[in-house]
């Protein structure tokens, strides 16, 4: 990328306005700045903290996941599963997220940025597969799965990680006309308006609205033209306002959300809500310990999938539901830090993939707590890291295994080494 625009990329130009003096000059190396500990050894090529971030996150979603499952065989719908068949496919699961994270940190980003529009296109031709009758896999009257036989691959999650490499490198090559609708803007809103009706089709809008978020947040860090943009965003709340005010289905978990106790909402639209906050209730501060949880014995529907943070509440209490919050605040932060330290030396490319992982991990874990504690609707998007669903954990420790491997090439640059 440094070859591509030189020492006068306007990207770069751009982002190292906003950087202070002392990351790129006198003073404060940009090592320092960052919190990056200078040394020659191996364990000073990694960013430690945020591997055991995520280590932390992921072992104790493991846990909680076998707690969440371990009476569904009770139930006629299980009655065939052991009692570790959950946990047993979950630690597997994390087994092959480990494998995947491992090959994707050993892929340049150079690399990455020049097979961007590629993996985009795939992603798309997934999409497009898991459509097709036959190949999709049906669950539950959703059609969102590829079966590989060993495990299910979720199209809509590596979309997550593709459109953040895809929309990296879109900015970065339109940085000349981001104050152009026709140039920048409008080419991408059609891609996104073809990415939305494939995962509508599934449907899958808690994946569509993730991933818009995350594409149009960073065509904003890339320096988009303010007007236009705010004026897209109100386009885009509209659109999803119709979304909802034409479906039936939509329109009524929205009214159910806004008053869950209403009428025969607790036992009807507002069922998971309603079990979800009195999970919380119970939980009070300390919780009722590990396995003391109710509201999982078949009364919370998805207790180990979308509602993870609902049986971590009743459980662990406010203590533990802190922490994990404080977990995901620290990787966010990791990642918008590793992102401004690269743009400071000038790898805007790999400074947008990684504040894009931030902002993906970000909005997902937003969206998936607030939905647990009813501040927002009922929307199907498990909790990064910890919910029970291989696609999400290898896709998520991928696109983490990217932030590593750019903090990795900050460091090897800033020890005089070639990224």
């Amino acid at each position: 990328m440094l070859g591509k625009w030189g020492k006068k990329d306007p990207v770069n130009m751009q982002f190292k306005s906003l950087i202070p003096a002392t990351a790129s000059g006198g003073g404060m190396s940009a090592a320092s700045m960052y919190g990056v500990k200078q040394g020659t050894g191996a364990a000073r090529s990694i960013d430690q903290g945020l591997i055991w971030a995520a280590l932390a996150l992921l072992f104790l979603g493991l846990v909680m996941v076998y707690s969440a499952t371990v009476a569904l065989p009770d139930s006629s719908k299980y009655a065939n599963y052991q009692t570790t068949h959950f946990l047993v496919r979950h630690a597997f699961s994390i087994a092959v997220a480990f494998a995947a994270a491992f090959c994707v940190f050993q892929i340049p980003m150079k690399t990455w940025q020049e097979l961007a529009p590629l993996v985009f296109l795939c992603c798309i031709a997934l999409l497009i597969l898991v459509l097709i009758p036959g190949i999709g896999k049906e669950v539950n009257g959703a059609r969102r799965w590829l079966s590989l036989y060993v495990l299910n691959i979720q199209p809509s999650e590596l979309m997550k990680m593709c459109a953040i490499i895809y929309a990296a490198d879109y900015t970065v090559r339109k940085q000349a006309y981001m104050q152009r609708f026709g140039k920048v803007l409008f080419p991408m809103f059609m891609a996104m308006f073809l990415v939305g009706m494939l995962l509508l089709l599934e449907p899958d809008m808690g994946a569509f609205i993730v991933i818009v978020t995350v594409v149009f947040g960073i065509l904003f860090l890339g320096g988009i033209n303010a007007r236009v943009f705010f004026g897209v965003l109100f386009a885009l709340s509209a659109a999803f306002a119709l979304l909802i005010a034409f479906s039936d289905y939509r329109r009524a978990r929205l009214l159910a959300y806004l008053d869950p106790w209403e009428g025969d909402n607790a036992l009807n639209k507002a069922y998971q809500l309603s079990h979800s906050l009195i999970a919380f209730g119970r939980g009070e501060v300390f919780g009722v310990g590990l396995g003391g949880s109710v509201e999982k014995l078949h009364y919370l529907p998805e207790a180990h999938t979308d509602f993870l943070l609902a049986v971590i509440g009743e459980e662990l209490g406010f203590v533990g539901v802190t922490i994990v919050i404080l977990l995901f605040l620290y990787i966010v932060k990791r990642c918008f830090a590793v992102g401004a330290q690269a743009i400071a030396l000038e790898r805007t490319f790999s400074g947008l993939v990684a504040k894009g992982v931030g902002i993906w991990i970000a909005v997902q874990c937003f969206i998936n707590m607030g939905v647990n504690l009813g501040v927002l609707p009922t929307k199907g998007l498990t909790l990064p890291l910890m919910s029970y669903g291989g696609s999400a954990i290898l896709v998520t420790c991928a696109a983490l295994a990217l932030v590593l491997r750019i903090d990795f090439e900050n460091r090897t640059m800033m020890r005089g080494g070639a990224a």
